[in-house]
């Protein structure tokens, strides 16, 4: 199966944002290459917020680009067998968190924004990923730093779409 595939298989399993998922899978149809940066029409990303229920927080990754408080990931990588594993490829990455394990159920989120040309959209697939006890982070290249946020302070640092995360995510633990 490949990425492309497992990709359709995931979002028709997806019950949430229907007509954001149909959005998904009509490019996918549309655009063999969508999974992936080149393609200028939009490619699929995957992303997961790292959470650690014990202590009622979350971690998120000043962006280097954006400049922007945000949850951990990316772009698909050739190579890549799900987008559950490039979300948690990304998440372990960005991280540096080892043993990093997905929240059950599938994807939490999809969130579709634009981005500069030559590419205009990211279609990122949203999961969340669980810390281990006692998890220590460690900033990689791509971040300007990692902060751990109470749920409650994630409004004052976040935009719309990592609240909405968020509160998706709190919602199924």
């Amino acid at each position: 199966m490949t990425l492309h595939d497992d990709a359709v298989l995931v979002l028709k399993g997806y019950e949430d944002q229907p007509e954001l998922r149909e959005l998904y899978l009509e490019h996918l149809a549309a655009h063999p290459d969508g999974m992936y940066k080149p393609c200028s029409a939009g490619h699929l990303t995957g992303s997961a917020l790292v959470i650690d229920p014990a202590r009622g927080r979350v971690l998120l990754t000043l962006h280097k680009k954006l400049g922007l408080w945000l949850q951990m990931g990316g772009h698909c990588e050739e190579g890549d067998p799900t987008v559950e594993a490039v979300a948690l490829r990304e998440a372990a990455e960005e991280s540096g968190i080892p043993g990093l394990t997905l929240l059950p159920g599938g994807p939490v989120r999809l969130d579709r924004h634009p981005i500069p040309a030559p590419c205009n959209w990211h279609l990122d697939v949203q999961y969340a990923a669980l810390a281990p006890a006692e998890a220590v982070a460690r900033i990689s290249e791509e971040s300007l730093d990692l902060k751990w946020f109470a749920y409650d302070e994630v409004a004052a640092v976040a935009d719309t779409s990592v609240v909405r995360l968020t509160e998706a995510t709190l919602a199924r633990l």
